[in-house]
């Protein structure tokens, strides 16, 4: 089981992203995540994360992934991406400030933006495949490129 998770939250064709305050990634929008707790399940963990980080309830994701890549010492290392869905009428939310950063719900096209330099590495690489359909998917980094593995 891998330590971290990060969780995009869509409502219609919204995604809450968090602009974080602190590292890593200090200054980049991403989802919201963070590390598993001991005897935790991975999707209890993104659950809870989300819950934390946002204060909504979210139960069932539409769709997950796992990330796996090699370490500096080829060790195996990889993240739980998440996406839930929630009531569309939660997407018209402003912007809030946390303790992690900003929150805001930005539209998916300017997510996938190519000339957004704002987002986290990999985000466009992986998200629409999360998009497109309800599921569980693997992907390898290699090389600065996420692969989907069938």
């Amino acid at each position: 089981m891998f330590k971290y998770n990060v969780c995009f939250i869509k409502s219609n064709d919204r995604i809450l992203m968090l602009n974080r305050e602190k590292p890593p990634i200090m200054g980049v929008w991403n989802g919201v995540g963070g590390k598993n707790e001991i005897g935790e399940t991975a999707d209890a963990g993104a659950i809870r994360e989300v819950f934390e980080e946002t204060g909504f309830k979210v139960n069932q994701y539409y769709s997950k992934g796992v990330i796996t890549w090699a370490t500096s010492d080829r060790k195996k290392d990889g993240l739980y991406v998440y996406l839930f869905e929630v009531d569309a009428t939660i997407g018209n939310e402003s912007i809030k400030k946390t303790r992690e950063g900003i929150l805001d719900w930005k539209h998916i096209d300017w997510i996938m933006d190519p000339n957004n330099l704002g987002i986290a590495e990999m985000v466009n690489q992986y998200l629409p495949v999360l998009l497109e359909k309800e599921g569980d998917y693997l992907f390898e980094y290699k090389d600065g490129i996420v692969m989907h593995i069938e």
